[in-house]
């Protein structure tokens, strides 16, 4: 007897049954499909935005994100329980669609069936272990969110429907299977019914019933979870079933790059009264779709160092209530709705975009509603950030140092300006701390010295070099962020430079990617990956020395650049050993000076520094080195502040090497 069974074995497979179950198949469909595009509305609010260029890119994320469930995977637990049940359940719909292709037209239409033999065999298992495997991660989601709770896990009424009819669903088909199998297997076909095991184990505890009550039991069963699976299908739309689309399409509409670059605003536009987002309409559609795709998993907000230290920010809530202004109260004022201390609390460290299984853009929202408050309302986050602003425009850099003296550290150095000799080979972009602040100028002094090993000729601006305008940005100011780039980008252009490196993740970043909105397109490297290329090609040569560290990975060069690996490397040339954070690499924890908060004080919450310092500390390691004088500066400080003195050291790369180059 060839591998095959009746499809509507039970139920008929007449007109009595295929037009009411089209209808209100069709009907659902129809609901999903009219209430979808009664949803656009609420995305038109926005402004225009291309996300469809690039198609090709577009499909793969699509591709990896839906069916291979890249995102999702990157949290172990619960996005693995996700991964698996999304399979699972993708198979099962599969498999129904083989059925209806098969009964309601091949072989209907056609008498054509491709159900039967070998291919039937496996098809039965296939889909008998990806139910079960389907039910047991929807058990196990069930239990984190409803037993286990885990803090900050939001649960309503959504999450309900969608736990308790996508369990009945599973259930009842097993019970379907069940029963048809007591009847028409387990008597006499148990070859067949082996290829089913999960439906053989409930054949067996069904067939007791008597072969009356099991065709009752079937054909009840059958048309309950046929109505199941239609309100499943009306119910998206009205839930968070609604991810299904939104989080999908999400994969397709996302940022393709420059990862991290804002949009840069034109300044001069005729007609323009308004900068940065007061109210929903002046943000793009893709930012209120994003609002959409949500679905309160609170992974960003478990990465948010500002929620985190017992600050009001929770990149999630800022989400959702931008979702409520959309659906609710379009006109309202989003200052007011995500309030100054949650928006002015965001250090831009990008890990909530990194995790986020949505594929949803935090940052650029926040940075849009503080344009508004710095450019329309004239707001800061406290008044030592409107006197860094005000020094940052008169003299260049937020310190309030004379511009006349940024090139003061470089005396007695192998190094000259660009105006006394522009026939080098790099260009060191200095910065604002490397330039004035005690501590960093030695990074500056140790990075010249490298290069003079390596024989590399370098050369700076000194006084003609002004802050990268990065802090003022990310805080809001985008008039004097472009006001400091512009000059920047004139000077160096004016000496032909061709490649520019420079310490400051900060710097790397914004002259890498920002300023390519305003013409620059200078070859743009930061010091680690430079000084790293040197020591593979043996230009630089090095003494291992061993010795214990733990390293704390930027987020300017890690998640805003995915550099993991080079500055690694560069202390193992050392002869260094890391001992990881628990937060490390994409999942680094934020020293708390990005998104301008390194010129504002830190008055709410724990101070970010200080739970980072004791992040390292915890790893027993007695030495903290990082690529960055923001970090450094924070770490010297948190160490500080977190009682660590005498226990942990902060130190930035370049002291590790400069203590171990030949000369």
């Amino acid at each position: 007897m060839e591998a095959t069974r009746e499809l509507y074995w039970n139920i008929g497979h007449g007109a009595a049954v295929l037009v009411p179950m089209y209808l209100f198949a069709f009907g659902a469909i129809a609901l999903l499909v009219k209430s979808g595009w009664q949803r656009l509305a609420i995305y038109r609010q926005g402004k225009p935005l291309n996300r469809t260029d690039n198609r090709a890119a577009r499909i793969s994320e699509l591709i990896k994100g839906v069916l291979l469930q890249n995102k999702i995977l990157k949290v172990k637990g619960p996005g693995f329980a996700h991964g698996l049940f999304f399979w699972g359940f993708l198979l099962l719909f599969i498999g129904t669609c083989f059925v209806a292709l098969q009964a309601d037209f091949l072989d209907l239409l056609f008498g054509i069936k491709f159900l039967k033999g070998t291919f039937y065999q496996i098809f039965s298992l296939v889909l008998d272990l990806a139910g079960l495997v389907a039910i047991a991660m929807l058990i196990g989601l069930w239990v984190r969110r409803y037993l286990v709770k885990p803090a900050g896990l939001e649960t309503g009424r959504d999450d309900a429907i969608m736990h308790g009819l996508l369990f009945a669903i599973l259930i009842t088909g097993y019970v379907i299977e069940g029963a048809r199998m007591a009847v028409t297997e387990l008597p006499n076909n148990m070859a067949l019914a082996v290829w089913s095991p999960v439906g053989l184990l409930f054949a067996k505890a069904l067939s007791g019933l008597g072969e009356a009550s099991l065709r009752s039991l079937h054909q009840g069963l059958w048309w309950l979870h046929f109505f199941l699976v239609v309100g499943f299908i009306a119910s998206i739309p009205f839930t968070k079933f609604r991810h299904i689309f939104t989080t999908a399409a999400n994969y397709f509409f996302m940022d393709l790059g420059p990862k991290g670059a804002l949009v840069t605003l034109d300044m001069e536009a005729e007609g323009v009264e308004s900068f940065g987002a007061a109210q929903l309409k002046d943000m793009t559609w893709k930012d209120i779709f994003d609002t959409d795709a949500c679905t309160k998993c609170k992974r960003c907000q478990d990465r948010c160092p500002a929620h985190n230290t017992d600050k009001p920010l929770s990149p999630m809530k800022i989400i959702n209530q931008m979702n409520e202004v959309a659906c609710g109260n379009p006109e309202a004022n989003l200052v007011e709705t995500l309030s100054k201390d949650a928006l002015w609390s965001c250090t831009t460290c990008r890990a909530c975009q990194e995790i986020c299984p949505a594929a949803i853009e935090h940052v650029n929202k926040i940075v849009d509603v503080r344009r508004n408050l710095v450019l329309m309302e004239g707001e800061f986050p406290g008044e030592e950030v409107m006197v860094a602003m005000d020094n940052a425009e008169v003299n260049g850099n937020p310190l309030g140092m004379a511009f006349a003296s940024r090139g003061d550290w470089a005396k007695d150095l192998p190094v000259a300006t660009l105006a006394e000799d522009a026939e080098v080979d790099i260009l060191y972009f200095v910065g604002c701390y490397a330039s004035f602040d005690k501590r960093n100028i030695k990074i500056a002094s140790n990075f010249v010295k490298l290069c003079a090993a390596a024989g590399v000729k370098v050369g700076i601006l000194g006084k003609e070099e002004k802050c990268c305008g990065e802090p003022m940005r990310k805080l809001g100011n985008e008039y004097l962020y472009q006001s400091l780039a512009n000059e920047n980008i004139e000077t160096i252009k004016g000496y032909g430079v061709k490649k520019i490196v420079t310490a400051c993740p900060h710097c790397f970043n914004t002259l890498a990617k920002d300023y390519r909105d305003l013409g620059f397109d200078v070859e743009t490297e930061h010091y680690t990956t430079y000084l790293n290329t040197l020591v593979q090609s043996g230009k630089l040569k090095l003494k291992p020395e061993a010795f214990d560290c733990t390293y704390h990975d930027s987020c300017y060069i890690g998640r805003y650049n995915d550099l993991y690996q080079p500055p690694r490397e560069l202390l193992a040339a050392a002869g260094g050993a890391i001992r990881e954070m628990e937060k490390s690499q994409a999942e680094s924890f934020c020293c708390g000076a990005g998104g301008g908060r390194i010129m504002a004080e830190e008055k709410l919450g724990s101070r970010i520094s200080e739970k980072r310092a004791r992040m390292a500390a915890d790893t027993g390691s007695a030495l903290l080195v990082s690529n960055c004088p923001f970090c450094l500066t924070m770490f010297e400080d948190g160490v500080k502040g977190a009682g660590l003195e005498g226990e942990l050291t902060p130190r930035d790369i370049s002291e590790i090497l400069i203590d171990r180059v030949i000369a």
